[in-house]
């Protein structure tokens, strides 16, 4: 269940928040928005934006010439003067990963050809106010993100990191608390090579993957040894992979409050290292350091999502930056039926100076859906191969 309501959480905040983005957007330079949805369909709760006020809606199954067709069950209008109404719907649906936002005058994927030039619609502005709308969506996601790695920052303060050697923390199910390692023990020793400092049994653990060593431990005032097998985790160091011996046992750590400044600071540094995190990852996979196996999709998002949950809150909203980030990035990409796709086009349309023709622009939108939906699939594949094995 924890899982379940963070990935709603997780996924349906970042994607509201996108399209939020190209909603105001759109409304700040007169592109007529028909509807805005919370969700994914079948609608659930809609308001109408209508002359003279509100037109509510609310939806489910009704028996319909002997069919059962899911529709308007209860539709009143809530009066609010002589307001003009946008005709804008403003949607809850269903299901609750994500939203979308349906802009007059553009092609996206639900690919729409029905395009006039209208002064209301998208096609008809010029190509700042197009590249306006289309980006908005990822400045959304990366002020998001900024927001949350300042607001965690303020509120937990900035870790430091202690170098003694004493184990503060033991994780679940790894080598260190399968041998009755407790939390305060000392490390006087491993193979018989002298600890002063938690960086010593780094150095000197992580050089051993899947080996045997000993280490010295002192408990109280008792002095004795234990044999342990380490196990590995994968690392990146200066880009490169690295397979690092791990037993599972994590160092003592404080957080020094800080003020909003040094907030604000800190949260610039992480969302600027979310982004240097996600380069160095593509620079990987074009070097063949990562492999495409590596990429995870939304059944890995809704594993850390949960895990993240289990952890506290301060982890979750963490996460959620993470992916903020990743999700701003990946829409920012010339790849068509993506943001960044839209803006290539923008960009193309003013080197030649002309419009595209709508077949053009169609054959475009198909061939990144294709593209995307190919993606889509391999992570899908990734990630059920990791469930499973």
């Amino acid at each position: 269940m924890t899982t379940l309501w963070a990935t709603i959480i997780v996924i349906g905040v970042l994607v509201t928040v996108h399209e939020l983005g190209h909603f105001l957007a759109a409304r700040s330079v007169g592109v007529r928005v028909d509807r805005f949805s919370i969700g994914f369909p079948p609608r659930l709760i809609t308001f109408t934006s209508i002359d003279g006020g509100w037109l509510f809606r609310f939806y489910f199954y009704m028996r319909n010439e002997n069919k059962l067709t899911w529709s308007p069950i209860i539709e009143k209008t809530i009066g609010k003067g002589n307001r003009k109404g946008s005709k804008t719907e403003y949607c809850l649906a269903i299901v609750p990963l994500g939203g979308y936002v349906k802009m007059a005058g553009i092609i996206d994927e639900s690919l729409d050809e029905n395009i006039t030039y209208a002064e209301d619609e998208l096609m008809s502005k010029s190509s700042l106010q197009q590249a306006w709308v289309m980006s908005a969506g990822v400045i959304m996601n990366i002020l998001l993100a900024f927001v949350l790695f300042t607001g965690v920052a303020k509120y937990m303060g900035i870790p430091e990191l202690s170098d003694e050697p004493v184990i503060a923390q033991l994780v679940p199910g790894m080598p260190a608390e399968a041998n009755d390692l407790q939390v305060g023990d000392i490390i006087l020793e491993i193979d018989n090579e002298t600890i002063d400092t938690w960086t010593d049994i780094s150095t000197r653990i992580h050089t051993k993957p899947n080996a045997p060593i000993i280490l010295k431990i002192k408990r109280d005032t008792e002095v004795f040894d234990i044999a342990i097998n380490t196990e590995y985790q994968i690392a990146v160091i200066e880009g490169k992979v690295d397979t690092l011996g791990a037993i599972g046992i994590i160092q003592n750590y404080s957080y020094r409050p800080i003020g909003f400044a040094e907030a604000i600071k800190t949260g610039s540094i992480a969302t600027a290292n979310s982004f240097g995190m996600i380069i160095m990852s593509l620079a990987m996979l074009t070097s063949g350091d990562a492999s495409i196996k590596d990429i995870g999709g939304p059944i890995m998002i809704a594993q850390l999502a949960g895990e993240t949950a289990r952890a506290g809150w301060t982890a979750l909203l963490t996460f959620m930056a993470l992916i903020s980030c990743n999700l701003a990035f990946i829409n920012i990409l010339p790849i068509p039926g993506l943001d960044g796709g839209h803006i290539l086009i923008i960009v193309i349309e003013g080197l030649l100076r002309r419009k595209l023709t709508i077949k053009t622009r169609m054959v475009i939108q198909q061939v990144g859906m294709a593209f995307l939906l190919l993606l889509v699939a391999t992570v899908i594949v990734n990630d059920i191969s990791r469930l499973f094995g």
